[in-house]
């Protein structure tokens, strides 16, 4: 009897690990840059988030390592960056070939599930969609438990859907659950007129008014015209509507009794979808909120060393006491011993039919961009950004010859420089270019090498093939859109001769 008592409170410290073991939860936001007050947006109230940051750890250099949806997800869902994993060409994958991880790497909901976990993405609030709206059923792209329930996951890369058990962790049980929830944010402003309307009306139906298009703050570089002023207003309605939805989230974490113990990370996946937001290397395309509050996180703190989004992956793991890969490139931000880095790197390569290739390294003051194609405008032909308001209307000022000359020399000059070299900190929205500048020498010359060792440490794969080109763009002709069918064409055009 007395031996077994032993063996019995033996296991106790394995007993407590086990209960203690937290709920892992991550917010993955689209199309949205650190525009909440916690982050200094002032032109509106976002209580949910700013309570985050107030009662765990705001990070205020988070970077992605690819500023469009699914390079940034195929990155951030394994902790690589997706130049080294072959997934850094937007919606690739998607045709006769396909694109497989290395051996050595898992996507993290796997590493969650071999773990214990109860694995799922959604919502978050059983019985609402991403937009926030009641769900109606819908199409499911690659469905696991939940069907079409399954929030977005948009990975270039061939995956086991079993490896989300669920849309939601109501039936984790006595497991713990690894959670994302997954929502639209800047999305919700997009569409045509109609829709766009139709969810102002919903803002102030929801939050009882809409943010004032003349009170709108707009980067250096767009002209204060109404139907940019109207979109950039919609956008800060869309984060206020993803702050009330993440507050619904926290509310019911509450009432479950969860959120003491449940580690949850806020972040977006890029930011703003604009002209030299998203798909660029700009802060507007790259800099995003991160948040990290929960058991174990000091409250209130401020980090300002730089992170990245691939860091999610090591961070959660260690949260959860689970072993971090040793190839796995984000890292625990949160270890004692973790030493900042004193530089991380980004790339844009190509977007739907569009080809692009630009790489980027970012210290604790420059910004070094390398345009690959430097003969091609900023401002290429793509079906998804020529759709928009915002891009049309940008193009008919540019025709008409109405835009200021920042907005030309930036968005619409025919070709680009080689090298960009931007203090970031004195030039926010980087505006200046300081790599012609000779005071600037040394810091191009060591960012220039700086890039070029990463490119080659990190495996970097560079443009793609021809072949999985075409093998894509079979996908893109089956929309029979002209637009697109023009453009892939115009990319081959280019191509040959040597833009």
């Amino acid at each position: 009897m007395i031996n077994r008592l032993v063996f019995l409170l033996s296991l106790c410290p394995l007993f407590s690990a086990l209960a203690a073991q937290p709920n892992i939860l991550w917010f993955v936001v689209d199309d949205m840059s650190p525009s909440f007050g916690c982050y200094g947006e002032t032109l509106i109230q976002t209580p949910a988030v700013d309570k985050l940051a107030a009662e765990g750890t705001k990070f205020t250099r988070a970077y992605v390592t690819a500023p469009v949806c699914s390079t940034c997800r195929s990155a951030l869902i394994t902790g690589m960056y997706q130049t080294t994993i072959g997934a850094h060409h937007h919606r690739s994958g998607r045709g006769e070939m396909k694109i497989h991880l290395p051996p050595e790497v898992t996507p993290v909901p796997e590493l969650f599930q071999k773990a214990g976990y109860y694995t799922c993405i959604g919502s978050g609030l059983p019985g609402f969609d991403h937009r926030g709206m009641p769900f109606t059923g819908g199409k499911g792209k690659k469905k696991a438990g939940g069907g079409s329930r399954l929030g977005k996951t948009d990975y270039n890369f061939e995956w086991d859907p079993k490896m989300y058990d669920s849309h939601d962790w109501e039936g984790h049980g006595d497991k713990p659950f690894f959670m994302q929830v997954q929502l639209h944010g800047g999305k919700l402003r997009e569409g045509d007129e109609k829709a766009r309307a139709a969810f102002k009306q919903r803002v102030i139906a929801e939050l009882g008014s809409a943010t004032d298009p003349e009170k709108v703050t707009l980067p250096s570089y767009y002209p204060r015209d109404p139907v940019i002023l109207d979109d950039w207003a919609l956008y800060l309605d869309a984060a206020r509507m993803t702050d009330q939805h993440v507050g619904r989230v926290i509310a019911r974490l509450e009432k479950e009794g969860l959120l003491e113990n449940t580690f949850i990370i806020f972040m977006t996946d890029h930011g703003i979808s604009h002209a030299r937001g998203k798909q660029f290397l700009y802060d507007e395309g790259t800099h995003i909120p991160f948040v990290v509050r929960g058991p174990g996180i000091a409250k209130g703190a401020v980090r300002d060393d730089l992170v990245m989004q691939i860091d999610m992956a090591a961070m959660s793991l260690a949260a959860a006491g689970i072993s971090i890969p040793p190839s796995m490139q984000g890292r625990d931000i949160l270890a004692k011993d973790y030493q900042p880095r004193d530089a991380i790197f980004a790339a844009r390569d190509r977007c739907d039919e569009t080809v692009e290739y630009l790489r980027s390294v970012r210290t604790d003051r420059f910004l070094y961009i390398r345009n690959f194609l430097p003969l091609r405008p900023h401002l290429q032909p793509n079906a998804y950004k020529d759709g928009k308001a915002i891009v049309q209307t940008l193009r008919s000022l540019h025709a008409e010859g109405k835009l200021p000359s920042v907005s030309e020399d930036l968005l619409f000059s025919p070709t680009r420089p080689t090298e960009e070299l931007y203090d970031y900190h004195a030039d926010p929205f980087q505006v200046t270019n300081l790599a012609a500048n000779p005071d600037f020498k040394a810091e191009l010359e060591a960012r220039r090498a700086q890039l070029d060792r990463w490119i080659v440490e990190s495996g970097d794969k560079g443009p793609e093939s021809e072949a999985m080109y075409d093998s894509d763009m079979v996908e893109y002709t089956k929309k029979k859109n002209p637009e697109v069918e023009k453009n892939i064409a115009l990319m081959k055009q280019w191509a040959k001769e040597g833009k």
